[in-house]
This record gives structure tokens, C-alpha cells and sequence, in this order.
């Protein structure tokens, strides 16, 4: 099977606009545009931009500190490393960005077979405040489309796991739609909700899936 996971809020509780934002001072301002976003009040690919923008002139040198600073959650490797171990196709399919996923991952000495994420900008050793990304302006149903026809499984063999608004296509359109801790707009697109890495892992196993 496919098996897609959202990151930030599923697999990690690190939100990376919100540890980069620290660098410059501006950690409660993208919480108060995340929150919204999430939640389905402001367009997803707008309020990303509005994030990155006020990143502009971060050194590229503190933003990979902040990238550094990305953690999965607890039980998140295991879950990972179970589903490969299963055969299964496992990808990330996430509006944050590469590096911090990559750091992550790489901590936690664990991989998965895709990862579709944005990037932020830089230039002159500084970030310019802008994005770019295939979900910036694409959305996870699309991904998930794509990446079903090119492993060759069919879309109701597909999992999708997330908990925010911008993961609500991707939850609408797979076989088994999974809301990790889902905001209360998403929840009703869910076919189960978990609110742990070890219930997940027992939903997986119940299902077949381990």
C-alpha cells in the first residue's frame, strides 16, 4: 500500500515556520497564521507566503540551526520503520520544507520512499522571504494521485494521515483517511482519528497493515 503522512502536526509537533519565526522575532505572529490556516480561515497558500515573508534577511546559517531543532514525534521512527518493513510505499507529503524534514528523518537514522515538500528561498547567505514549492499553490490530493498511478497503486490502497486543513484533500480522497489529533474542521473527513504514534501503530497493525 501507500501510506502518506502529513509532517508538521503528524509526524512532528515542531511547526518549522514557527522555529525559524524565533530567529526573528516573529514566532507569535506565524502561530496566530498557522492557527488560522489549520483551522480552514485563511487560504493555505496565502498564509504561507505571509509567513515565509517575514523570514526575509535571516542568515541561511540560523535558519539551518532552526532546521536542526525539527524532531519527530515519539514512536513516529517506529511507525515508519514498521511500515517499511511491511513493504509498504511510505512518503511525506508536507507544506514545510525539505531541509528540516530531511534533518529530521536523518536523526532518527529512519527514510521514507517520497517526500513532496516546499523550500524556502535564499541568496547572499540570507533567506529573501519567498517560497516555492510543488505545495505551495498544488494540493495533496493531486500529490497523492500522482504518486499512486507512478508506484502503481490504486487509489483505494492509499492511507493518508494528517490533522490540518491543507491536509483535508489529501484525507478526502484516499482509501483510508486518518486524522492524527485532527483540528475540528477536518475531523469529520476522517474515517478514524488517533491521538498517538502508538495508536496509530495499533490501527495499522488492526487494519493489516503490520
Amino acid at each position: 500500500m501507500l501510506v502518506a503522512f502529513d509532517f508538521d502536526g503528524t509526524l512532528s509537533d515542531s511547526e518549522m515556520t514557527v522555529l525559524l519565526g524565533r530567529r526573528v522575532g516573529a514566532a507569535d505572529e506565524m502561530a496566530r497564521i498557522t492557527e488560522r490556516a489549520m483551522n480552514d480561515e485563511l487560504d493555505y497558500a496565502e498564509s504561507l507566503r505571509q509567513r515565509v515573508a517575514l523570514l526575509e534577511g535571516l542568515s541561511t546559517e540560523r535558519a539551518e540551526g532552526a532546521f536542526g531543532d525539527v524532531v519527530l514525534r515519539p514512536g513516529a521512527a517506529d511507525v515508519v520503520a514498521a511500515l517499511h518493513d511491511a513493504g509498504h510505499h511510505v512518503a511525506i507529503l508536507t507544506g514545510g520544507f525539505e531541509r528540516g524534514v530531511e534533518a529530521a528523518l536523518a536523526r532518527e537514522g529512519v527514510s521514507v520512499d517520497t517526500l513532496v515538500a516546499n523550500r524556502v528561498l535564499d541568496a547572499d547567505g540570507a533567506l529573501t522571504g519567498a517560497v516555492e514549492g510543488p505545495l505551495v499553490e498544488g494540493t495533496k490530493d493531486d500529490a497523492l494521485r500522482a504518486l499512486a498511478e507512478e508506484v502503481g497503486v490504486p487509489m483505494d490502497e492509499t492511507v493518508a494521515v494528517g490533522d490540518g486543513a491543507n491536509d483535508l484533500p489529501m484525507l478526502e480522497v484516499a482509501g483510508l483517511a486518518v486524522g492524527y489529533d485532527p483540528k475540528p474542521a477536518v475531523e469529520p473527513a476522517c474515517d478514524t482519528v488517533v491521538t498517538s504514534m502508538a495508536d496509530l501503530h495499533d490501527l495499522f497493525a488492526d487494519r493489516g497493515l503490520l
